[in-house]
């Protein structure tokens, strides 16, 4: 996916991006309102954290769909924060996170499936 300019728009352009995008996967049963929900809350939390750009990560694997916003902000590395409440508790979230280091902040989440399945 590509970088985004660290504004007010950055959450709805990276949640149509990266919907196009997996949208070509086979995920047939993922959430896309909770898929898009998350996008749109881990983005705005990168943009708030500071920095000027944001990107988004997504890779699927088992039924899963993992989701990685960094906002690449390496000066002055402060806690990145806590993942937003409202991706916190959407129905899909298996386990969300944060993280900082070298690369900034990146806030994840990791949506199963909306049946609630998963292969073992």
């Amino acid at each position: 996916m590509p970088a985004f300019r660290a504004d007010r728009w950055a959450a709805r352009k990276a949640a149509g991006q990266a919907a196009l995008a997996v949208a070509e996967w086979d995920c047939p049963l993922l959430d896309e309102h909770d898929f898009l929900k998350a996008v749109h809350g881990l983005v705005d939390a990168a943009v708030a954290a500071g920095g000027k750009r944001v990107s988004v990560h997504l890779a699927d694997q088992d039924a899963k769909v993992l989701v990685m916003v960094l906002n690449h902000l390496a000066d002055g590395l402060d806690d990145a924060g806590p993942v937003p409440g409202e991706v916190a508790v959407l129905r899909t979230v298996e386990a969300c996170g944060c993280r900082t280091d070298h690369d900034g902040h990146a806030w994840w989440t990791l949506l199963r499936d909306g049946a609630g399945n998963s292969p073992p």
